[in-house]
């Protein structure tokens, strides 16, 4: 009997505490806040814009190339002999002017040559008088010969003497020519400078015997500078080339990074080489600089032959059109505008020409439509988007 009331009272006390779980948990339950679910906004990208507007444009084409001397000559030695003499001027890279010494050759065998280049004429001269008075005399007899005999026939060219007296004439004319050449040769042991210009590189000294056709230098005229532009066929649209060397010479711009300053020319396309590259497919204009080591002291900057040049030629006149920045354009024809609402959506344009740095659009967007500017990674029509105003 007493172990039942255990069990029973045991029994009860479990009762008693598990009723009071399930009423506590019950009073937990209803006190949790109740959460109701919501939508969340994906977050809006930041992108930079711009506002389209049509403006007049001219194109330019771009080029590059390497600036070179017109006129370019190598020196030789048109007489033989030992040089005696260098100017100063003549060394790799000096300046000289149309005429100046340059260097000498020793004179004295053309010296000689003209003193008996003289002696020669002399005696040609006097073999001349000789013969002129003796063909006088035989005509002179010839007619007394006349006057006794009336029936004689014509007196021969032998007989006058005028074959002798060619002869000697054309022995004084070569004299003549002799001594005409022997001063010439003395002229030419000094060699002058054919045109203002400066030494590109030299290729004999004092000392050195050279002989006619010996190459003395390489030198370069610095009236001109040119610079050969290549140009693609597809740019040919945009630009009015002169025909060869006919034609209305085109602006171009010259620019050059030089002592880590960038330094800018004025130049003109004067020709075209008229002959298409059969690898490069490119067509050559040719840049023309006067003056370009001013030697004038007109206050131009020096150019440098050698140096490499970045070129914009002026082109024909585009009318008005929409120009943005090139990469705001996609896949070559998709622009994407930002509406009211700053969602985005894609617009098919008429892109006119793209360059390095822009596109210029003449057709597929309206004046004062905001643009983006920034490259969005896979964008999507009414993507929302956030910028600065």
């Amino acid at each position: 009997m007493r172990n039942f009331l255990r069990f029973l009272l045991i029994f009860l006390i479990c009762l008693v505490i598990l009723g009071l779980g399930i009423v506590g948990f019950m009073w937990l339950t209803s006190q949790q806040p109740q959460f109701t679910p919501s939508s969340i906004e994906p977050p809006a990208f930041l992108v930079g814009v711009e506002v389209a507007n049509r403006v007049p444009v001219t194109f330019e084409v771009a080029s590059q190339g390497t600036v070179s001397p017109r006129t370019a000559t190598v020196l030789v030695a048109q007489v033989s002999g030992e040089i005696t003499e260098v100017m100063p001027s003549f060394v790799t890279g000096g300046f000289f002017k149309k005429g100046d010494e340059l260097l000498k050759v020793d004179p004295r065998n053309y010296e000689t040559a003209i003193v008996r280049a003289d002696l020669t004429l002399a005696r040609a001269k006097t073999r001349l008088a000789t013969e002129s008075a003796l063909t006088g005399y035989a005509l002179d007899d010839w007619k007394r010969l006349q006057e006794l005999d009336p029936a004689r026939l014509e007196a021969t060219d032998l007989a006058l003497r005028k074959p002798q007296l060619e002869e000697v004439m054309a022995e004084y004319e070569a004299a003549k020519a002799e001594l005409d050449k022997a001063k010439e040769d003395l002229e030419r042991t000094t060699i002058r400078a054919p045109y203002d210009g400066l030494v590109r590189q030299k290729m004999a000294d004092v000392g050195q015997f050279v002989n006619t056709g010996f190459q003395l230098a390489r030198t370069v005229a610095v009236d001109y500078a040119e610079v050969r532009l290549p140009i693609a066929l597809s740019e040919l649209q945009f630009v009015e080339l002169p025909n060869g060397t006919d034609g209305t010479p085109l602006p171009v711009k010259l620019r050059a990074e030089l002592g880590g300053e960038s330094s800018e020319w004025d130049a003109k396309i004067v020709r075209t080489e008229g002959i298409i590259d059969e690898q490069s497919r490119v067509i050559h204009a040719v840049a023309q600089i006067s003056d370009p080591y001013d030697i004038a002291n007109g206050g131009q900057k020096l150019l440098r032959f050698g140096t490499f040049v970045h070129a914009r030629i002026q082109g024909n006149d585009g009318g008005d059109l929409f120009v943005v920045p090139r990469h705001a354009v996609r896949n070559g024809t998709t622009m994407w505008i930002v509406l009211e609402d700053n969602t985005i959506q894609p617009r098919e344009v008429s892109v006119v020409r793209s360059d390095e740095d822009f596109s210029y659009i003449s057709n597929g967007i309206n004046e004062g439509d905001v643009f983006c500017v920034t490259p969005i990674d896979r964008p999507l029509p009414g993507m929302k988007v956030r910028f600065d105003e």
